[in-house]
């Protein structure tokens, strides 16, 4: 088995090095992907234990309230909270609350 073909690998390795080494060149980024991977853990284990969805609405409605909810989770707020205000934004035409915090 050839795992280099014709420096094609090679070519595509040094098209996307600016991203693949961000780790090195910036404080506080991880190497890996587990952050990520135990992220989505969460939605799997919601769709194994909940059946998933019927429909690409309903699909598109849970990874929008399990991101909302883990970024959320990640800055200390109240998910039920935070939704509630974007329900309430929008009942009475206003925007919805920022999600991201304030760069400080």
């Amino acid at each position: 088995m050839r795992l280099w073909q014709d420096g094609r690998e090679c070519q595509e390795l040094l098209a996307h090095e600016d991203w693949l080494w961000t780790f090195v060149s910036i404080a506080g980024v991880e190497p890996t992907n587990n952050e990520g991977e135990r992220t989505e853990r969460r939605a799997v284990l919601w769709r194994k234990t909940s059946g998933g969805t019927d429909s690409p609405q309903g699909s598109r409605f849970v990874e929008r309230v399990l991101t909302v909810i883990d970024t959320c989770r990640k800055q200390g707020k109240n998910a039920l909270e935070y939704l509630c205000a974007c329900v309430q934004a929008w009942r009475h035409g206003r925007a919805p609350p920022p999600l991201l915090a304030s760069p400080s």
